[in-house]
């Protein structure tokens, strides 16, 4: 692979859900500009254009979102890499630019602007060193990839060589520097997603799939409920069962099926819990990654069932963390500090 390789990073909304690995794709929004394929191919077209679109738009943020659209449709080559990471699942994407762009008038998801992708790989959040996370964090929608470049491209080529690096290419342009309450904003964000790195990681690394289980328990007695692990073997796809009375003979029982995992769960697994639910029981599956589609499909149809995702899980932890045993405080040491929460722009 030639070392003049380049990794691009695109940013999508959570919203999207699974759309662009599916559909091949990563997109940029701004819908109200209509198709910027017809933009003249420079900067200051790009400017104007955003201003007219969008005339309550902070000044500051107009350079800096008009060169991710610059860049999105005129610096990105065929062949390019790019690294996706995923909001909804909590993975990172990385795939091929075809050179192909596309724009999709009146899109679902207000992501009109697409470039097509051959994905090639889909990696949970936690194969990854924290450094390469942070640098794929950036709060612009479209940015390069520069110092673990090789850290991403060897997941999808063990023989990739690291791209060619230049004292220009390490320093932001202009159009980068954000106005001081995006960059606010995205170090908030950053902050929490920095934190959620961490608490997945130490369960995986710190806990087996048995203790992982143990510690549902504890957390669901936390919660108020009482709570007890199933033998090992024998469960039918329940780890922890949990009530709230102390015998456990009044209903609602809560059946809790554990998956220690970063992955995605398949819809097979949540129909195995589904099978053991009598009448009064509920069942709820946790795990540290993902569902998938038809997974959620089955929860949107079933009033008894709940899906817990690694960031939800991550969340209940947080609300909960007060009462956690020591053992477990000190497995994911923490503490209270507050970030300014500014609205998205």
């Amino acid at each position: 692979m030639s070392n003049d390789t380049t990794v691009w990073g695109v940013h999508m909304g959570h919203h999207v859900g699974d759309r662009p690995v599916e559909g091949g794709y990563v997109a940029i929004g701004w819908p109200a500009m209509g198709d910027l394929t017809k933009l003249a191919p420079n900067r200051d077209a790009f400017k104007e254009a955003l201003a007219l679109a969008y005339p309550d738009k902070k000044k500051g943020a107009i350079p800096v979102d008009a060169g991710s659209m610059f860049k999105f449709l005129h610096e990105i080559k065929k062949g390019d890499f790019v690294v996706y990471p995923s909001k909804a699942d909590r993975m990172v994407n990385i795939g091929r630019f075809t050179g192909i762009t596309q724009h999709h008038e009146g899109d679902a998801d207000e992501y009109p602007t697409r470039q097509l992708v051959d994905w090639l790989g889909h990696f949970p959040r936690d194969e990854f060193s924290q450094s390469a996370l942070n640098e794929i964090g950036s709060f612009l929608t479209m940015f390069r990839v520069k110092r673990h470049a090789l850290e991403f491209l060897s997941k999808v080529d063990p023989d990739v060589e690291a791209p060619a690096r230049s004292a220009a290419a390490d320093q932001d342009t202009p159009e980068e520097a954000a106005d001081d309450d995006t960059a606010t904003v995205a170090a908030s964000a950053q902050a929490e997603a920095n934190t959620s790195d961490f608490v997945i990681k130490r369960l995986m690394t710190h806990l087996t799939g048995h203790q992982f289980e143990d510690f549902m328990a504890h957390l669901m007695e936390c919660m108020g409920y009482t709570a007890r692990v199933t033998p090992k073997s024998g469960d039918g796809g329940v780890d922890v069962i949990a009530h709230m009375d102390p015998l456990g003979f009044q209903p609602p029982i809560v059946k809790v099926q554990c998956k220690r995992t970063t992955g995605q769960t398949p819809r097979p697994d949540v129909d195995q819990l589904l099978g053991t639910l009598g009448d009064g029981e509920y069942g709820l599956f946790v795990n540290l990654g993902s569902y998938a589609r038809g997974a959620l499909e089955l929860e949107r149809n079933r009033a008894k069932l709940r899906l817990i995702n690694g960031e939800q899980f991550v969340e209940l932890i947080f609300e909960n963390y007060s009462q956690l045993a020591p053992r477990y405080r000190s497995m994911i040491p923490l503490k209270q500090i507050f970030v300014p929460d500014l609205p998205h722009d």
